[in-house]
């Protein structure tokens, strides 16, 4: 997409944005272009947007607290339009978009994550599927020697960096990441990076053969299969759930090993029940994991520049951003072998 930046005349100083209007109904509109941006933040020209999990969810209906329209995209790579004291023009950046407060104990306490008041770009406010954006400059990371893709897709990658940050493994620790999907994969390579012996369950047969041919996972079982036998009857040291699924999760906690940990990375909204006797003699720890931290995006960015990460076999499909209103649905529908769509705004995209 072609639009012309600062010597515009004024009334020319318009962008196109990619916004759900209803559930269901997916529009690209018109909004002012921003030319400024408040003292401590950035203008950043966007160059391409992961579309995720949450996406779809707003495109359906189905996200419990958002308010349409909504300009969706939160995975997000760009670059600096103007420069600062900072930041020089044209360079490349991750955005992070999880605006915190810097005023509640969480922050306070290093825990921007999960600040008690804190806004997701592309769901609490309007997100990055638009020419320009305005952010926080703590929330921007340089991006160097990624390309504009890969950048966009450090933000899923660092969810599951963060789980297995939370969970403290090490090599010794017998894994089971529930649910295959993209979150459920960066914290299964995440996991693997660390040493620790990683399996995948998943009720998809198509997805659990994608961690197989593309990744390289060995050990990954269909649900409802007979897990706990043979070697693996004891359970395991680390489960991270990324199914979104309440149903899941409750299935996991007899899963758990004698001294074990319950990474929980998706959220539900329904009250989830475990038998405490069972859990108690386990000796387990439940632990939330929300968002990410800078740290989770810098160990996604050497990961991925060290070659440790192969974002060819995770990013699924390019796009552009015209076509978006014409795919976004078919998108939706049929996710059980899309990993990562990315959609490209820069001229130089393919």
């Amino acid at each position: 997409m072609n639009i012309e930046k600062n010597k515009q005349p004024a009334a020319a100083r318009a962008m196109a944005c990619g916004t759900v209007v209803e559930p269901g109904v997916f529009r690209i509109e018109t909004r002012e272009l921003p030319d400024s941006a408040p003292e401590g933040w950035a203008l950043v020209d966007i160059a391409a947007v992961g579309i995720c999990g949450t996406d779809y969810h707003i495109f359906e209906g189905k996200h419990p607290f958002l308010n349409y329209p909504r300009v969706i995209g939160h995975e997000l790579s760009g670059r600096i339009a103007e420069s600062t004291g900072t930041w020089t023009e044209g360079e490349l950046v991750v955005v992070n978009p999880y605006l915190s407060c810097n005023e509640c104990r969480a922050c306070k306490r290093g825990k921007p994550n999960c600040c008690s008041s804190v806004e997701v770009l592309g769901v609490h406010r309007d997100g990055g599927l638009c020419a320009r954006i305005a952010v926080p400059e703590e929330n921007l990371y340089p991006a160097t020697g990624l390309t504009e893709i890969q950048a966009a897709m450090v933000e899923f990658l660092a969810i599951g960096a963060h789980a297995v940050r939370r969970a403290e493994l090490s090599a010794d620790d017998r894994v089971l990441v529930t649910g295959a999907g993209p979150i459920g994969l960066g914290a299964a390579l995440f996991a693997r990076l660390s040493g620790a012996e990683v399996h995948l369950l998943d009720m998809s047969p198509t997805r659990l053969a994608q961690a197989r041919e593309k990744f390289g996972f060995t050990e990954t079982h269909l649900a409802g299969s007979d897990i706990l036998t043979g070697p693996l009857e004891d359970g395991f040291d680390v489960i991270f759930d990324a199914t979104g699924n309440a149903q899941a999760i409750e299935a996991g906690f007899p899963l758990l090993a004698h001294g074990s940990r319950y990474v929980l990375v998706s959220v539900v909204k329904e009250t989830i029940s475990f038998s405490d006797p069972e859990f108690h003699k386990r000796e387990a720890q439940i632990i939330g994991s929300r968002n990410a931290t800078r740290e989770d995006f810098e160990t996604v960015m050497s990961a991925i520049r060290e070659g440790r990460i192969d974002t060819d076999a995770l990013c699924t499909q390019t796009l552009r951003f015209e076509h978006v209103p014409a795919r976004i649905g078919e998108l939706a529908k049929d996710r059980e072998a899309l990993i990562k769509a990315i959609v490209t705004l820069q001229d130089n995209a393919p």
